[in-house]
Order: structure tokens, then sequence, then C-alpha cells
């Protein structure tokens, strides 16, 4: 679980990304789990982005990919959203 100062600390620094995932029409898929998995080993912090296609809200998205990949939720605004998970063999960010 965060503190509110790490939260703070991961939402500034989600400030500067681009959304590297874009959820359309299709929703969640298993494909898409298994991507965002990938990138949150590799980069710890990532943005998603909901397109208006899309049947979920950004926070119910956010929901069920974090419980999804075991991570947590930073951000929600609008139809973007930030997901940190720590990388346990190899950190890269110190929060």
């Amino acid at each position: 679980m965060l503190t509110s100062k790490q939260r703070a600390a991961l939402r500034s620094m989600a400030n500067t990304l681009t959304p590297i995932f874009q959820i359309g029409k299709g929703g969640i898929t298993e494909n898409t789990i298994i991507e965002i998995d990938n990138a949150l080993r590799t980069r710890e912090l990532i943005k998603v982005s909901i397109l208006e296609t899309c049947d979920l809200t950004a926070r119910e998205a956010s929901d069920e990919l974090s419980s999804a990949v075991c991570a947590e939720p930073v951000q929600c605004i609008g139809r973007k959203f930030v997901l940190y998970r720590r990388n346990i063999e190899n950190p890269k960010i110190e929060i």
C-alpha cells in the first residue's frame, strides 16, 4: 500500500509520461493484461488511456487492471490512469 507522499511522488513522475496503452471497445482482454504486466515489470510506472468507445470508465478499468496485475492505482484523471508496481528484483524507481 502506498502512502500519500509516495503517491504524490509517483504522480509527479507520471506527469511527463505518455499513455503506452489504449483500451477501446474490446475492453480489457487477456492480451491487455499480459502486455500491461510486462510493461509494469519493465517500467514500474505506466499511464493508460481509455478511448471513448470503451464501455468502462477510467476508474473501473484502473480497478480491474490493478487487481489483475497486482499493481497500485496511482492516479485517475478523465480518461487516463496511472499504475505502479515495484519490480522486486531490479527496482528502477525509488520512493
